[in-house]
């Protein structure tokens, strides 16, 4: 079993992930669904070990052998005369004493906002030219296609340099008016401390960081912003408002009144999305808006995180989206069934309000 050939498939059927674990058939998440490729057999953990050591360098076998789990970016059709149709973010752990891996499929191009039915108002992130915007949501729905549609908005319109900072590199950007450096954890950089205490000798316009991961990197994160720079990054957290109370509780009290303060000096705006099946097949957006008006930088200073939520509802003309809002919306356009919807409301009360005052 060649696994070349189960990424290429990958690609052909249309899927966002390929899951190889010991004991069991390759499985596919096509639109979100999990399922086994009944063609192929089970695998072992003799094929499966091959198929992964077939993929690493030395030096990266010798990493994940050490530290039982590795994280790395390939290119498909790379080697081969074929012209490269995709790359994959991939994550290769051990369970059971077994080797196993997560392929995440990242398509060549890069989308436009348009083209991935995100709200209008992510054009005024791209024109932003300092502060602080975040993409949160669970992991596999979309936060890094996203922040690649508007750093790739900037990558083409404005003459910037912007510096990328990801563990591994996701999406490559096509040459634009901007200067862009990509940097890969492990490869380009040791460590996101060093990389991160680099970032200001290396005169960008623009940083994206992959991850905020723990306190430290927040804080670098937020630093950044303070001196003048546009900074995006993703967190994994549900909403608007808990992506607030995560960056804030990620430090120890002493500290959470002076990050409030940059916090609130510094936010621009938080887009929070989840990704849901599409009736007519396929998954689309569904966005929440967070911007960082007077009101809100007010808030986060007092410590009254639990106001932000009303403050989205009742500035919706200056263009904030409410979840509830952006679910009924899909719904009412035909797009996603109510019972997904409810899925994914953050108050379901307000949302079948929304949708009964429609219907």
């Amino acid at each position: 079993m060649d696994i070349r050939s189960l990424l290429t498939l990958t690609i052909q059927k249309n899927a966002s992930d390929l899951h190889l674990i010991a004991g069991i058939a390759p499985s596919l998440r096509v639109d979100g669904s999990l399922a086994p490729l009944t063609e192929y057999p089970p695998l072992t953990k003799e094929v499966l070990e091959e198929m992964v050591f077939s993929l690493l360098s030395i030096e990266q076998k010798e990493l994940l052998l050490a530290n039982k789990e590795l994280d790395f970016s390939i290119g498909i059709g790379q080697n081969t005369a074929l012209e490269a149709t995709g790359r994959f973010r991939v994550n290769i752990y051990y369970q059971k004493g077994a080797l196993a891996g997560a392929f995440r499929f990242l398509p060549l191009g890069i989308k436009t906002i348009e083209e991935l039915n995100l709200p209008k108002i992510c054009h005024e992130f791209a024109s932003l030219v300092q502060g602080f915007i975040l993409v949160t949501g669970p992991t596999g729905h979309g936060k890094s296609t996203t922040l690649a549609s508007i750093i790739n908005e900037i990558n083409l319109n404005r003459f910037t340099h912007i510096l990328t900072i990801e563990d591994p590199i996701e999406y490559v950007y096509p040459k634009g008016k901007s200067i862009v450096s990509q940097r890969e954890m492990g490869v380009d950089t040791h460590s996101w401390s060093l990389a991160l205490k680099s970032a200001l000798r290396e005169d960008p316009d623009v940083v994206l960081i992959g991850e905020m991961r723990d306190a430290d990197t927040m804080a670098a994160a937020i630093t950044i912003a303070e001196t003048g720079h546009l900074v995006f990054s993703t967190l994994h957290t549900n909403s608007a408002a808990q992506s607030v109370d995560r960056i804030v509780d990620s430090f120890p009290p002493h500290q959470q009144s002076q990050i409030r303060l940059q916090l609130a000096a510094t936010l621009k705006g938080i887009i929070s999305q989840r990704l849901l099946p599409r009736i007519e097949g396929g998954r689309i957006p569904a966005v929440e808006v967070l911007l960082g008006t007077p009101a809100v930088a007010n808030n986060i200073r007092e410590g009254k995180i639990h106001m932000i939520d009303s403050i989205i509802q009742t500035s919706q003309q200056a263009g904030m989206i409410p979840i509830d809002e952006a679910l009924a919306q899909l719904v009412n356009n035909g797009q996603v069934n109510v019972e997904v919807a409810r899925n994914y409301a953050l108050h379901e009360e307000e949302l079948m309000r929304l949708l009964g005052s429609r219907l």
